[in-house]
């Protein structure tokens, strides 16, 4: 258990410091002009933030050890890139960087692992994707890229779901005595991500299977917020019909949702 263990990778992570804020700015200006001994410190200073993170990541079956050494790659890569321009603090920076790092290794050398050729038809699929939409100006249906590889789409969205390493957004991963930062704190706005593209395409897809009324009814709850007696009194059927029929047609979305 890493609660338990006490020394990582040779570290005593019960004495393991915690820098200042103050501090912090003082050593990363040494470490913008060069200062070795600055960096170093710096990045002894941020273990905590490393073993914080790693504490979501102990029940895989890996060697925390490994973890933790990933972990502070991540960290080292977020120091050597962090631009304090941007006015947000470096943990704020840093923790997806780590994460992403951990993620990438833990993908990479799980025992359960993603077979070989599917991710290579995902990876082909998000090229088709990216190549579709210069040629087009839009992105393409789901449709289009089966077309293009000359697969069918069934198999497109099978192997994009199957790349995709869901976290909770409301996971803590990093705490320094102030607010937690949760991953949903990390989540970037940007609108064209691959991520949200093949949520949206598998919501599609779901909703494709469903038949009229189901769509009518998902529309009416979900999309303009009405109540089940509202839906129920605008299309003419009762209550427990409604009720019975949203279940019904959730339960078989979620057949297309990973």
């Amino acid at each position: 258990m890493l609660n338990n263990k006490v020394e990582i990778c040779g570290v005593n992570t019960a004495k393991l410091p915690l820098l200042k804020a103050e501090r912090k700015r003082e050593l990363f200006e040494r470490i913008l002009q060069g200062d070795t001994d600055a960096r170093e410190e710096y990045i002894y200073g941020n273990l905590r933030l490393v073993l914080s993170i790693i504490q979501k990541f102990s029940n895989r079956g890996e060697y925390i050890d490994d973890i933790f050494q990933v972990g502070c790659v991540g960290l080292i890569k977020a120091i050597d890139n962090f631009d304090t321009s941007h006015g947000v603090q470096f943990s704020t920076y840093a923790v997806p960087m780590i994460i992403g790092e951990i993620r990438r290794y833990l993908r990479d050398n799980n025992s359960i692992r993603v077979s070989r050729s599917l991710r290579d038809t995902a990876y082909k699929a998000l090229q088709a994707k990216e190549k579709l939409t210069t040629q087009n100006g839009r992105e393409p249906s789901v449709e289009e890229i089966a077309k293009d590889m000359g697969i069918t789409k069934e198999e497109v969205i099978f192997a994009l779901d199957a790349i995709q390493d869901p976290i909770s957004l409301f996971d803590p991963v990093y705490h320094d005595g102030a607010d937690a930062i949760f991953v949903m704190d990390q989540v970037s706005d940007e609108k064209n991500t691959d991520a949200r593209w093949i949520e949206n395409l598998s919501l599609s897809e779901a909703l494709k299977r469903l038949n009229d009324r189901e769509k009518h009814i998902l529309s009416l709850r979900f999309f303009e917020g009405k109540t089940q007696m509202e839906v129920a009194d605008e299309i003419g059927i009762s209550q427990a019909q409604v009720s019975r029929l949203e279940k019904n047609a959730l339960k078989n979305m979620k057949k297309y949702i990973t």
